[in-house]
């Protein structure tokens, strides 16, 4: 008597419908950000591992440098200088920026008769270009003519040169915390309307006041939405040029770190020394700063989650 084994094939296995569904609508993404987000970061480091100048930039020959070219910047003198002025910057702009802005959430979150229309002004120079907005700060601080200065001459005080060297860090960080109110106020106003009302009656019962409200009520509920809010606006902050370039140029204290790799890269005239590596190294560093600062931030969101 013989035995006869039937051998079945197993299925292949198939790819659900839904599986190819979410990669169709993945892959547009997925295409965006390998051509203009990947690729150029990867060109980024790529160039500071390099030796770059006008003629190896045409001709791809650039010699492998290591971290030479990072040994170089971080030892410059001009380097630890131009740290500390981006650091007062960002520190002073956040702070600031914060601090108004949540004041204002505050005051519109109490719906009065005009307090749609007022939000909506305060909008403005979030929608103004950043040409427009420099242009118009740097109007208003002229020495000569300037509005700040003629209204400090109404109250018989000397008149500020807001752009010199020595004060233009104090005039471009006015000017940051003037275009960054707006986003927080409306970041912030939509974090107050998630707030249960009723908490609020519930601590007027128990005889909180409008102060203790707000500490015991208020900000701790905001907790998440101000965690967002101060990363993106220190990302933000971190790699403003514009506002900066247009104003001052990026010189003396208002140079930044961002502004100075703007500065090495591109130059301030056709004799200026063009320095690729040098600004792609600070470039790759202020990349850093802001992953550093994001993983931070995914850690305390997940710590408050797990609470």
């Amino acid at each position: 008597m013989t035995t006869h084994q039937t051998h079945t094939a197993k299925p292949a296995r198939r790819i659900k419908s839904t599986t190819l569904a979410a990669w169709g609508f993945a892959a547009p993404l997925i295409i965006y950000m390998l051509i203009f987000y990947v690729s150029p970061l990867v060109q980024n480091i790529s160039m500071s591992l390099h030796r770059y100048t006008r003629r190896t930039f045409v001709t791809g020959e650039a010699p492998w440098t290591g971290l030479d070219v990072y040994k170089e910047v971080i030892a410059t003198p001009e380097f630890w200088t131009t740290l500390r002025q981006t650091l007062i910057f960002v520190v002073l702009s956040i702070i600031f920026q914060y601090s108004i802005g949540l004041a204002l959430a505050v005051f519109f979150n109490q719906n009065f008769k005009l307090s749609a229309g007022l939000r909506g002004a305060f909008l403005v120079p979030w929608l103004l270009p950043p040409m427009i907005s420099g242009t118009i700060w740097q109007w208003m601080m002229d020495a000569d003519n300037g509005l700040i200065n003629n209204l400090l001459g109404v109250f018989g005080m000397s008149p500020v040169w807001w752009l010199q060297a020595d004060k233009s860090l104090w005039a471009v960080i006015i000017a940051n915390i003037w275009l960054g109110i707006p986003f927080n106020l409306v970041i912030l106003y939509s974090g107050l309307q998630n707030i249960n009302g009723d908490l609020y009656e519930a601590a007027s019962l128990d005889g909180c006041n409008a102060w203790q409200r707000f500490w015991k009520i208020t900000f701790p509920l905001l907790k998440p939405v101000t965690m967002i809010t101060l990363l993106l606006g220190f990302v933000y902050t971190l790699r403003t040029v514009d506002i900066i370039w247009i104003m001052t140029k990026g010189t003396g204290t208002s140079r930044t770190l961002a502004t100075w790799a703007y500065e090495m890269a591109f130059g301030k005239g056709t004799s200026a020394t063009i320095r690729y590596s040098e600004a792609s190294v600070v470039g790759t560093i202020l990349i850093v700063v802001a992953l550093v600062f994001a993983l931070i931030y995914l850690w305390a969101q997940g710590k408050e989650e797990e609470r």
